[in-house]
């Protein structure tokens, strides 16, 4: 698959502390993701910032969501919470979109679609932690709604290696190209 014309976004999906402390201890796993946000941003991709979180109280949690009952029963995870907050390894600039959802896929419970729809946004670059949580979740849901998509395989991670071999060698081809943050920086010059 050749990349893809069009307008562009990149997208960084929940790299926010609560998350990135569980996957990357190391930061030289978030050494991809810093590349990509400044390739974008040295091409004029817009960059989005996405982030799950709830309101206080937690209103807006299911008791039949299993993952998300659990959060609700322990604390955390809040909108104001430092969990919450986007990582200073990719910390979003002025006028940088930081978005907020609700479930599992970047789409759901927020509004990013309508800011991409009115940029006349049609291919998303994805970058995420994690490849089986919001990465898989939102290139399902991207390919739905007709979105050419990339993502950055070494600017996703997962908790589980063969299961991020096996999404990005194997079912995010099906729905996205698959690319490495090189590769990708290298077709942004061409």
């Amino acid at each position: 698959m050749s990349t893809p014309t069009g307008n562009a976004a990149l997208l960084v999906m929940d790299l926010q502390n609560g998350i990135v402390s569980r996957f990357a201890q190391n930061e030289e796993l978030l050494l991809p993701f810093q590349k990509a946000v400044e390739a974008a941003r040295n091409n004029n991709i817009p960059v989005y910032f996405i982030r799950v979180a709830f309101r206080e109280g937690y209103s807006d949690v299911s008791p039949r969501n299993k993952a998300f009952s659990q959060i609700a029963n322990i604390g955390g995870m809040t909108v104001d919470d430092y969990a919450t907050q986007i990582h200073d390894a990719v910390k979003p600039r002025s006028g940088e979109h930081v978005i907020t959802k609700k479930r599992v896929s970047a789409f759901a419970g927020s509004d990013l679609e309508i800011l991409l729809r009115s940029r006349q946004i049609d291919t998303l670059i994805l970058s995420g932690i994690a490849t089986s949580g919001v990465v898989l979740s939102t290139v399902r849901e991207a390919a739905d709604k007709d979105f050419a998509i990339q993502v950055l395989s070494d600017a996703c991670l997962d908790a589980d290696v063969e299961v991020h071999r096996v999404l990005t060698e194997k079912v995010f081809p099906r729905q996205a190209e698959v690319l490495t943050v090189d590769t990708w920086t290298s077709s942004l010059k061409g």
